[in-house]
Order: structure tokens, then sequence, then C-alpha cells
């Protein structure tokens, strides 16, 4: 059996969709933990690597969205198909490019302005370059699943996941060389890509990209308010690795990013636990089914409230003994600090629900002022509250900013809601 016969053979589509889907949620989520336990346990006494590692990948993620343009959830809810394939992928070379130019213009601004090493220079550019992987794999992978087919989407990228942490672990354990690790981690990564998404990606795609011009312009257009805000709200969850980046050591930055990590998954984990519902939801949406539309955005923050709660009882009782045996660091002092990083984790997952809602119903650019006036907060506070309270200043401003965010998004979200059910019933 070829690969492409392992990645699409499945008895029941649906249900293949939702298990590959929570697979590959949780490696996707276990890509950064589980290379920065390899690193600190490698040199618990030195944690520069892992700082270094640790705003290379804020970085990485934060130009992603430049490099999908938020293209994903639009263009799998794109259920009447107002847009082609051809005019998805032919974009997606734009914004690719376009995410690697700025990583380079960061890279080049971190040396002149932050005294950037050339390891950190080029540690940062190769992290950002296996995202862009990940970057343009993503207008594959939107195609299939607007096409049923999100069970083989995740699994082609499940299977690119293991083998970036298996190569990563395996050269930096043999190696102890950073930069080495990341270069051989972008090759695998690239070849994976290759033997799994794109093969299998043939028989859902033509990979004829459409640079027509009117169409190109409105896609831009109708893009730019969500990828905005998605752009945005990485900024915003990112803002104190930023900051510490700009005014604190890498050893700070490392033991920020230990404690913060459980938010970084729970955030993750719900990110791509929302995936398979663009579809189902955009569907009810059309039908104007709004009773049942509201019951289902309702369900599912009852989904996200319980795994807010079960996170933060595991922080509150055995979070730091355990982060502190898997990363081989003492972090016993910094307890408090992960119960409000958790709880702030639980307001990101809410934030991207609700901002999923949003571009379903097509009210996308009420984003921009959203994300906007959070972004414009969390610049104007970030430097305050971590030069004069460190790593607990950090955390509490990630909070309070996800928490006013997601108050937001949930108030336009069911005002939308309101109206559109109260219109259907004037009608009726």
């Amino acid at each position: 059996m070829d690969i492409k016969q392992l990645l699409t053979k499945t008895n029941n589509v649906k249900r293949s969709s939702y298990v590959w889907n929570a697979i590959n949620a949780c490696v996707s989520a276990m890509v950064s933990p589980l290379i920065l336990i390899v690193i600190t346990r490698s040199n618990p006494q030195d944690l520069e690597d892992a700082g270094i590692f640790s705003i290379a990948f804020a970085v990485a993620n934060l130009l992603l969205f430049l490099g999908q343009y938020g293209f994903r959830r639009f263009q799998s809810s794109d259920v009447n198909e107002r847009y082609s394939f051809e005019e998805y992928y032919g974009i997606r070379f734009i914004t690719c490019i376009a995410m690697m130019a700025a990583a380079l213009g960061y890279c080049i601004y971190g040396s002149i302005f932050k005294a950037y090493s050339m390891k950190k220079f080029f540690v940062i550019l190769l992290i950002c370059g296996l995202k862009l992987v990940q970057a343009f794999s993503d207008v594959i992978h939107g195609r299939m699943q607007q096409l049923g087919r999100l069970d083989v989407a995740t699994k082609s990228s499940c299977t690119r996941y293991i083998f970036e942490i298996a190569s990563f672990c395996i050269v930096y354990i043999i190696t102890h060389d950073l930069l080495l690790a990341s270069c051989v981690c972008v090759g695998v990564s690239v070849l994976v890509f290759f033997i799994t998404s794109y093969n299998v990606g043939r028989d859902y795609c033509n990979y004829k990209p459409s640079y027509e011009w009117q169409a190109m312009k409105r896609l831009f257009i109708e893009g730019f308010p969500l990828f905005l805000s998605l752009f945005l709200n990485m900024y915003i969850s990112n803002a104190p690795k930023y900051a510490i980046d700009t005014y604190l050591s890498e050893d700070i930055q490392a033991l920020y990013n230990l404690v913060f990590m459980p938010a970084y998954v729970i955030s993750l984990v719900a990110h791509f636990i929302f995936n398979p519902i663009l579809t189902s939801y955009a569907e009810v949406w059309a039908k104007r089914e709004f009773r049942k539309f509201r019951y289902l955005v309702l369900r599912q923050c009852a989904v996200v409230t319980g795994l807010t709660v079960l996170a933060l009882a595991v922080a509150a009782t055995i979070g730091i003994p355990v982060l502190s045996w898997i990363y081989s660091v003492d972090l016993s002092q910094y307890k408090s600090d992960l119960c409000i990083v958790v709880i702030g984790g639980g307001m990101l997952a809410f934030a991207t629900f609700f901002n999923t809602v949003i571009t379903i119903v097509r009210l996308h650019r009420t984003l921009l002022y959203s994300y906007g006036a959070t972004a414009l907060a969390a610049l104007l506070l970030s430097k305050y509250f971590v030069v004069n309270y460190g790593i607990t200043g950090a955390v509490i401003m990630y909070t309070v900013l996800m928490t006013g965010l997601a108050i937001i998004l949930a108030v336009i979200t069911f005002l939308k809601i309101g109206r559109e059910t109260k219109k259907e019933r004037l009608q009726i």
C-alpha cells in the first residue's frame, strides 16, 4: 500500500476527520513543548538555546498568519465556491513570499537594534522557514476540507509534525547545536510535505495558480480583515515575549515560555478543535437556522469552559511539580503565574472560537476594531508590565488582554445572532 492509499483509506470519513483532527491538534500542540523539553534537559544549566528557540517560534507563529493570510477559515467555509482553488493557490504563493521577506526584515532589525547574534538571526529565519511549509500546505489542506476530506489533510500534517519533532530532537541530542537541528528540521519538513500533502493533493487540487487581477484584488480585500485580526491575535498573545526579548534576558524568556506553555497548548488545541466545525457551522448559517446556530455556539462555549477549568485544576495542584520535572528546571516560585496564564489561555481559546464564528457569519470587518484596540493596549502596556514586574507582569498583562478580547468578540457574536433571529421571527 502506497502513501496515498494510507492517507485516504477510511471506513467512515466523518469519524476519521474528527479523530485525526484531534490527533493532529495534540501533535501540533506538542511541537514546541517537546523541543523545549529536549533543549532544557540537554542543557539544564544554560537556558540560552531555550530562550532563542522560544522567541524564534513566537516570531514564526506570528508571521505564519501572513503566509496563510487568514484564508484557511475563509476557504474551508466557502461552501458555494465563490472563489476557485486556483485563485486561493495563486494568492498563497504571494503571501508566502511576503512572509519570508518579513522574516528576513525582522532578523535584520533584530541584528541592528537588538544586537542579535548570527546564531539567533539564522535560527529565527529557519524556524520561520519551518512555518512557511505549514503556510503553503495549508491551502492544499483547505481544499481537502472544503471537499469533505479533512481526515486526509490532518493525517498529512500530523505525519509532517511527527517527523519535524523527531528530526530536530535527534540532531539536537546528538550535537547540542541549535542551528544545525533547525536546519535539518526544515529540510525534513519540506521532504515530508512533498511526499504527503503535495502528492495526495493531486487528487483534490489543480496545481495551476490563477493570478487573475480582479479575483486576486477581491480576495485580498475580503481576506484582509480576517488576516489582520489573526495576525494581531497572535501579536497580542505573544506581546510579553517580544517585550522580554527587547528588555530582558534569554534566560527570562525561557522561564516565561516554560510557564506559558500550558496556555499555549490549550489555545492551540482549541484552535484545531474548531477546524472541523467550520463547514458544518457555515451550512447551518447558510440555511438560516439561527436558533440551532446559537445552540451550537453555546455548546462549544461550554466545551471551552470545561477545558479551561480542568486545565486550571491541574495547574493549581500538580502543574508546577510536573513542569519542573519535565523541563528539569526549578519552577516552584511560579505557581500563581502558571494559574493566571492558564486562565489567559482559556480566554484566548474563547477569542479564537468567536473569531471563527464571526468569520462564518461574514462579519469579519468588526474584527479589525476589536483586535486593533487590544493590540494597541498590548503595545502601550507591555514595556511597563514586563520591565517593572518581570514574569508576573507578563502573565497578568496577557490574561487581562485575552479576557477583554474574548468579551468583545462574544458581544459581537451574540448581537449578530440575535439580530438575525429577530429578523427571521418578524418575517414569519
